[in-house]
């Protein structure tokens, strides 16, 4: 039997309670299909210790933390010195999700903004990447990513990207990362895949953002790190690369960026 090729799920959120009771199986069959590590996500920072404990539980997972933008307004803002103390443990490593969603939660911009503010602060005095949400935000993400990276450069993924090319451009102008998730591989996302094709390769990870987003041939049902691999795929059609060449080049981005789990 051929060996997979090796790829990571650089964002997932493994303590949510879809995988309750679960993780065991859900790590082997991400295994099976070479996803070999994953980043899951603490979306609050009160869930710190539940996805910490994930993370020592299993040696090929890492875990990231901060305070989402749709629970800003919601949460105690984050201080720059709390995030600074969580990079302290071994398998903490990156600032995120951080960012800004006007979709549903335009109403509290002005403390996700602060917020995204903190988190990048954190991200640079930490050197870990900072991992940013953007959805309906497009102009302020852009403007307020482009101002702080002027007052200090920090690292960046853009993660479940699926914004416009105008925020696409932005971040590369900052030599940040752009991640493929499920939705670069629904049928319809051919402007979206166009995006990802005009980006440097050297600047693309893959990702599940599971339990959200499974790509086909999963599509509506709870997506997991294994389904990575779909994602990779269409993401090897997208760069006109053979699999393993392509799982080759996005396992080097992640570990340039997130070098602790390198």
């Amino acid at each position: 039997m051929t060996e997979q090729p090796q790829i990571t799920d650089s964002h997932c959120h493994l303590d949510f309670p879809d995988f309750e009771g679960q993780l065991d199986d859900v790590v082997a069959r991400a295994a099976e299909a070479g996803v070999t590590r994953m980043v899951t996500i603490a979306t609050k920072l009160r869930n710190v210790p539940q996805v910490r404990a994930i993370a020592e539980a299993h040696e090929r997972i890492f875990f990231a933390a901060a305070t989402h933008p749709m629970s800003a307004a919601e949460e105690p803002l984050a201080s720059v010195e709390e995030l600074v103390a969580l990079a302290e443990h071994p398998k903490f490593v990156g600032i995120g999700e951080s960012g800004l969603d006007y979709h549903y939660t335009a109403d509290s911009k002005d403390i996700q903004q602060e917020s995204l503010r903190i988190h990048i602060e954190a991200a640079r005095q930490t050197r870990l990447p900072l991992i940013i949400h953007a959805r309906d935000a497009d102009d302020d993400v852009a403007r307020i990513l482009t101002e702080e990276h002027a007052a200090g450069p920090y690292t960046c993924v853009m993660h479940c990207f699926s914004s416009g090319p105008e925020l696409a451009r932005a971040a590369l102008d900052l030599d940040f990362y752009l991640s493929m998730s499920g939705i670069a591989a629904f049928p319809r996302s051919t402007d979206l895949r166009d995006i990802f094709g005009a980006a440097p390769l050297e600047r693309i990870l893959v990702e599940t953002d599971s339990p959200y987003l499974a790509p086909p041939p999963h599509r509506g049902k709870r997506n997991e790190p294994a389904f990575t691999a779909h994602t990779a795929r269409v993401g090897a059609e997208v760069f006109g690369l053979d699999y393993p060449d392509f799982a080759r080049a996005t396992q080097e981005n992640f570990e340039r960026l997130f070098w602790k789990a390198a």
